[in-house]
């Protein structure tokens, strides 16, 4: 139960994360991105892609392992059609973070923290049933 509770909060967390950005990637994205520099601009779509991959990956760990809580799968099918987080060096990585729009930044280092938990679930999920 406490597994369970503890998944969902992730969960609830990663999806309330996703659609703070589609928000901020719909109607912000376009103003800051609008205000920088050629080379700024570069960086801020890198990172905007960072955190698009990111999202994506969370999720699509998440809803498998949501599958598994429903019974629909198991936990090996789940964690073998999916496998480990895929392009952990992208997604962790960072281009002067800092030096991003404040939304941006915060978006980028919440999903961070997210992500780095994701793959401890993964990681943990992966030594049970070795």
């Amino acid at each position: 139960m406490t597994a369970t509770t503890f998944f969902s909060k992730t969960y609830n967390e990663a999806m309330d994360l996703l659609v703070e950005a589609r928000d901020y990637l719909a109607h912000r994205e376009p103003i800051d991105r609008q205000a920088l520099m050629p080379l700024q601009r570069l960086h801020f779509c890198c990172e905007t892609m960072r955190l698009t991959a990111r999202l994506t990956q969370m999720m699509a760990w998440l809803l498998a392992q949501r599958a598994v809580f429903a019974g629909e799968i198991s936990q090996q099918d789940a964690l073998a059609e999916h496998g480990a987080l895929a392009e952990v060096e992208i997604c962790m990585g960072s281009e002067a973070e800092a030096a991003m729009p404040q939304r941006l930044a915060s978006l980028l280092d919440r999903s961070r923290r997210l992500y780095l938990r994701v793959a401890r679930l993964d990681e943990m999920a992966r030594r049970q049933i070795a």
